[in-house]
């Protein structure tokens, strides 16, 4: 007589694809509070793990370096979390879009990224600091800038759209006046420096950008 045959137990990666988010979820926490306190350079990968209570190779299995990791904790501190929803597809970006507008459409943005810089900007700021000094750094400063060049080349296209933009003003030239109110560098210089609140940020990016592109109203 033969054996009953077993039947074959399927593997179950759903509990380990859960660890492996929450491994994550600590990882980008614990190195978005290191590099902010002490620094890109002197936060070193072990640290992090340690902070994060995973080794050393489930980070670097994660995130193949310290710099694309500075990366993450970047693009999920602008985003507000982890999920790969674009921010081309968040419901901030919608909202914008919909609004028929111009001047409501800076406003709306100038209010998200001044509720959202006191986070964001200082990742940014120490992504430039530490680009002198590493190649990796470097690159992914590079990326920053291209990424929100390219996010700014698409607000501009909107804002022309409306059919409100100041006569003269190329949609090159509306994406270059957002790309430089958009700087970290004016976070540095008016909150960081001169003790700015972000409301008071975000007021001043909105009026100069739409006299910039839309004239005085």
């Amino acid at each position: 007589m033969s054996e009953p045959v077993k039947a074959i137990r399927r593997y179950d990666a759903t509990r380990r694809q859960q660890q492996a988010r929450e491994n994550r979820g600590r990882i980008l926490a614990a190195a978005g509070e290191l590099f902010l306190a002490r620094g890109y350079a002197d936060t070193a990968m072990p640290e992090i793990a340690q902070a994060a209570g995973v080794s050393v190779q489930t980070v670097y299995k994660a995130f193949a370096n310290k710099a694309t990791l500075l990366k993450a904790v970047f693009d999920v501190t602008v985003a507000g979390d982890d999920e790969p929803t674009p921010m081309a597809e968040r419901d901030v970006i919608g909202e914008i879009r919909a609004t028929p507008d111009a001047a409501a459409k800076i406003t709306l943005y100038t209010r998200h990224l001044a509720e959202g810089a006191p986070r964001h900007a200082p990742l940014q700021l120490l992504a430039r600091n530490a680009a002198g000094a590493d190649r990796a750094a470097a690159a992914v400063w590079a990326q920053m800038r291209v990424e929100m060049l390219t996010a700014m080349t698409y607000f501009a296209a909107d804002l022309v759209g409306t059919g409100q933009v100041r006569a003269g003003l190329a949609a090159d030239d509306v994406r270059d006046v957002l790309w430089t109110y958009h700087a970290p560098e004016l976070y540095e210089l008016l909150v960081q420096e001169r003790g700015w609140s972000a409301e008071r940020y975000g007021h001043f990016l909105a009026e100069a950008i739409i006299n910039a592109i839309l004239g005085v109203r």
